[in-house]
């Protein structure tokens, strides 16, 4: 009975060693490729549980498996010399996928790394290419976006020899070298110069101009208010002396006495003059009426000339 539950045990070890080694797994990441005699003899690149010959110590089928996710190979430095002779100093990567299992292995062995290397190889060749074909200032302008397709399409031909597929080609950098950075800054430091002379010559031109308008305005603008004041002037000493006649036709001894007592502010108001008059004077007439003794006769009067301006 025990030896009889030993060989049901052994009997289902060996089957299961059996399934096991005929059944394989394929995951979303990866491509499966069934090697049959280190012959191709199936490539599965869908996820799921498959089965192949068991045994492959044997050499019946043996699996290898390739990755399908994108990868990425980044290219730093490249020197690349433009159309002018300038160089540029370039930071690319590109981004491919094994899409073709049974070239992949067949060119490059399967060796990720062996591909890679080739496929470098070439980037580095096109690059210097496209930016070859192309002037100075290509590669910083709107042209930049050409260039990267340009050597997507070169890449294509050689990426798909080795089974993989160019899915995007990015210029991440582009920087001029040292050499031609200290020529570029000088020229453009040049034309910079000049632009902001040429600005400021300009600018002291509109000054000039609007100063010269600015000094016209204020000219015409004194003589305006000169003439406006002239004829107000003339106004006012037309109706001065108007007031003067009037008040002088109404009231002849009050008008002489407010132009006496005028006189008198006038020569009296302590500014060190020294007059010598006769206390009989007519000048003093209204002085000496203290008591309210009516004044001196005055010669008659006439009516008063206008002022002096």
């Amino acid at each position: 009975m025990n030896n009889r539950l030993i060989a049901i045990l052994v009997g289902f070890a060996v089957l299961l060693f059996f399934v096991y080694s005929s059944m394989y797994i394929v995951t979303p990441r990866q491509q499966a490729v069934v090697l049959r005699f280190n012959q191709i003899h199936d490539v599965k690149s869908e996820p799921g549980i498959y089965f192949k010959m068991p045994f492959p110590f044997m050499q019946l089928d043996r699996v290898q498996y390739v990755e399908n996710r994108a990868r990425r190979l980044d290219y730093e430095n490249i020197r690349a010399q433009v159309s002018g002779g300038k160089f540029y100093e370039v930071d690319a990567f590109l981004v491919y996928r094994i899409t073709d299992a049974r070239r992949f292995l067949a060119a490059a062995s399967g060796d990720q790394d062996l591909a890679e290397d080739q496929l470098r190889t070439r980037f580095n060749s096109s690059l210097r290419r496209v930016y070859g074909l192309r002037g100075f200032e290509a590669a910083l302008s709107d042209a930049r976006a050409s260039m990267m397709q340009e050597v997507r399409d070169d890449l294509r031909p050689d990426a798909e020899a080795l089974g993989l597929s160019i899915v995007d080609v990015r210029i991440r950098r582009t920087d001029l070298s040292q050499d031609v950075s200290i020529d570029t800054f000088k020229r453009m430091r040049s034309e910079r110069l000049a632009e902001a002379e040429l600005i400021r010559a300009r600018g002291n031109e509109e000054a000039q101009r609007r100063r010269a308008i600015a000094d016209r305005q204020v000219v015409e603008l004194e003589s305006d208010a000169q003439r406006q004041s002239e004829v107000l002037r003339g106004q006012g000493d037309a109706e001065r002396n108007r007031i003067f006649g009037d008040a002088f036709q109404r009231d002849p001894s009050f008008f002489e006495f407010y132009r006496s007592m005028g006189a008198y502010a006038s020569a009296l108001n302590g500014n060190g003059t020294t007059l010598v008059l006769s206390p009989d004077s007519t000048f003093f007439r209204y002085f000496n009426n203290i008591q309210g003794t009516p004044p001196l006769a005055a010669p008659q009067a006439t009516p008063p000339a206008a002022p002096a301006n």
